[in-house]
């Protein structure tokens, strides 16, 4: 994959550049450059320090479509042992935008439920840029049932741009199948952890989205529309997409104070795409502690407080 960069990232990814090529030069040429090499290093340290401690909801929204972000197959591979994934809706195809399957988490059966985007176009293509078809909603749904029928609870991971918007999926019951779901995982008598890892837009992520508790990734985004799709419904200017960002409150933090979300899952310095394994160890000692906090509840008292949570959304007081 070629090298990609933000626009606001720059400055820093120039100046780690500099560094390594001192650090090549210095040992290729056997010269000492120990102390120019470690000046740079604590500008570099102050640099991502400012750049990241004051992003725009806009800016984040960009670093959670970064391309070499973590996705869910990665952190099933870093999180959970023994995965098998299970494929189809048992009606019409194996939607790839969807892995779902059985997994351990520290040694405890859980199933696993996730969009998967891809690395590269042909991966892309494959699996949808990550937004399901209804077969995949409905694949979910297999699973969740599974989950119920053994007693597992349900590990999600959230990451799309929506549900596919095409002909083919709408003529398949693309919003009957969200809507299934939504019933479905409301009442589902077991314990739901969401994670939104990337992107969350609209129904393609609430379709596999209800759940007991919701963690966020600090630079992921959640919101009923993306920022330019409302941009352009709202000022036909999809240029305009800061400032819808600005507006929907979609960022971890806004989600947070308007109670939409649980729990804020800290990010390597910079995204999470400069450290896979240190915000998987991250996200999972966060997902475990949410299923010890919930473990213990029972299910009657478990879906009421899930129904609940979900119905309080939204409420105003005047």
């Amino acid at each position: 994959m070629n090298e990609f960069v933000l626009d606001f990232e720059r400055p820093l990814i120039e100046l780690e550049k500099k560094i390594q090529d001192m650090k090549d030069f210095s040992s290729g040429e056997d010269i000492e450059l120990s102390q120019e090499i470690k000046r740079l290093e604590k500008r570099a340290e102050k640099l991502r320090a400012e750049i990241f401690a004051n992003l725009t909801p806009w800016q984040r929204v960009r670093l959670a479509r970064h391309p070499k972000r973590p996705y869910t197959l990665d952190y099933i591979r870093l999180i959970m042992e023994e995965f098998v994934e299970l494929h189809g809706d048992r009606r019409y195809a194996d939607d790839r935008a969807i892995v779902a399957g059985l997994a351990k988490l520290a040694g405890r059966p859980v199933v696993v439920v996730g969009h998967q985007k891809g690395r590269d176009t042909k991966e892309n293509l494959r699996r949808n840029f990550g937004m399901a078809h209804p077969e995949g909603y409905r694949k979910a749904l297999r699973l969740f049932r599974l989950a119920a029928k053994f007693h597992r609870p349900v590990i999600v991971f959230i990451d799309t741009m929506g549900a596919y918007p095409g002909i083919g999926a709408e003529e398949r019951g693309q919003a009957e199948a969200i809507a299934t779901n939504l019933k479905v995982m409301s009442h589902l008598p077991v314990p739901i952890i969401v994670s939104i890892i990337g992107e969350g837009a609209s129904g393609g992520a609430l379709g596999i989205g209800v759940g007991d508790r919701i963690l966020m990734l600090e630079n992921a985004w959640y919101s009923v529309i993306s920022p330019e799709g409302c941009a352009a419904i709202l000022w036909r200017d999809r240029a305009k997409a800061p400032q819808a960002a600005e507006a929907l409150k979609l960022t971890a933090q806004d989600l947070m104070k308007l109670g939409i979300i649980d729990v804020i899952v800290p990010e390597p310095l910079g995204g999470a795409h400069r450290d896979f394994k240190a915000v998987a160890q991250v996200l999972k000692g966060k997902i475990l502690e949410s299923l010890e906090e919930i473990s213990s509840i029972p299910p009657e008292r478990l879906v009421a407080q899930r129904i609940n949570k979900f119905a309080r959304m939204g409420s105003i007081v005047e």
